[in-house]
């Protein structure tokens, strides 16, 4: 995962990974399948860290505004951790590249969109519960608060620190309509 998260998908070669992972090809080819099935594991194990996945996290939170808030903090301490690839693997392992990837490209895509899907869905249930002011636009704070956690990644790839991805966080929760309750 590591290696991946490091060097991107497609610039990852078979003897980088076989090299991390201290195995021979023809193991990893058996265990894993391709490099791609290798990677699309990893993204499953990196997208899901804690004992709830980020959609399970976000619709048991007390609110969207907080969820919301979990999420930036979280990427902020994620993205910045020691003995880790600063940034995160879903938004900078792939983000562009040949049109052999696509499905990889396809998969990292949906990945950001179950958690804004989720965002956007727990936000409509506070309009509804009248936590939000019903002109609150759900979809707009939901994509909002992903394009921030995405450029927060880039942010700590280029050397900022957690106490910069933590003011970002801060920055974009201000545009986040208080809980009415």
């Amino acid at each position: 995962m590591h290696q991946f998260w490091k060097t991107g998908y497609e610039t990852t070669s078979v003897a980088d990974l076989t090299a991390a992972m201290g195995i021979t090809a023809p193991s990893l080819y058996t265990a894993f399948g391709d490099k791609e099935s290798l990677f699309l594991e990893c993204v499953e194990r990196y997208s899901n860290p804690g004992s709830m996945t980020a959609s399970e996290s976000i619709a048991v939170a007390p609110s969207a505004r907080q969820a919301a808030q979990d999420l930036l903090d979280f990427a902020a301490q994620w993205f910045t951790q020691p003995n880790a690839p600063a940034g995160c693997l879903v938004a900078s392992a792939a983000s562009s590249g040949s049109e052999s990837s696509r499905q990889v490209r396809a998969a990292l895509k949906g990945v950001r969109e179950v958690s804004r899907k989720a965002l956007q869905k727990r936000t409509e249930r506070d309009i509804r519960e009248k936590r939000l002011p019903s002109e609150t636009n759900a979809r707009a704070l939901a994509a909002m608060t992903v394009a921030v956690m995405q450029g927060m990644s880039t942010l700590a790839r280029d050397g900022a620190g957690r106490s910069t991805l933590q003011d970002v966080a801060r920055a974009c929760m201000a545009a986040w309509p208080q809980d009415a309750q």
